[in-house]
């Protein structure tokens, strides 16, 4: 079965470092677009007190994580600084049969998974205006030791790099408006909703 033939919504890829804003635009820009479905993923990391289960992740046991992936239930899957992270595919091409785009804010490994399925897929980059703010946003997040944050600012220049060679759009977000805004206008001009 051809996957772009058989579907009616697009599927719209949001990736960046952490700390650089990707679920505040994407929370945004669902806002704002009538008809478009923000995908939740599946994790094995510990839920933070803020967490809401199944809003911002659906939060799972490693063995439960198993079983999805021995199934094929996960559209895409990768270990992310010790944890797992995948996308449920049945919520994703329920969305789309239903005529919905689909937002996906994953990171450059699982998008590189997801385009082998959705080749006609919409793939957007936020960044940080500088490495400099981007090391201050991920140190007010609060959310990892020095040794972890470090860790994930050393990433970022590696998915940056990839970035460039994978995505067709790059949104900086020096100012939160704007940079919903873009993503919101690059979703409309590609057949999103």
């Amino acid at each position: 079965m051809n996957e772009t033939k058989s579907r009616k919504g697009k599927v719209v890829i949001v990736s960046g470092p952490s700390g650089v804003g990707k679920s505040t635009i994407c929370k945004e820009v669902v806002k704002r677009l009538n008809n478009v479905y923000l995908s939740v993923s599946v994790t094995t990391r510990p839920r933070s007190e803020a967490e809401i289960d199944g809003g911002d992740y659906w939060f799972i046991s490693e063995r439960e994580f198993q079983e999805r992936v021995d199934k094929g239930l996960l559209l895409e899957y990768a270990e992310v600084f010790g944890h797992l992270y995948g996308t449920p595919k049945d919520k994703i091409d329920a969305a789309l049969q239903a005529g919905k785009s689909v937002i996906l804010e994953i990171d450059v490994q699982g998008a590189k998974q997801a385009k082998r399925i959705y080749r006609d897929m919409v793939m957007i980059f936020i960044l940080a205006p500088s490495q400099k703010e981007l090391a201050e946003r991920m140190k007010l997040r609060g959310r990892e030791d020095i040794e972890t944050a470090q860790e994930r600012l050393n990433e970022a220049s590696t998915e940056i790099a990839a970035a460039w060679q994978y995505y067709q759009h790059m949104v900086i977000n020096e100012n939160l408006e704007q940079a919903v805004s873009e993503v919101t206008q690059i979703i409309q001009q590609s057949g999103g909703k």
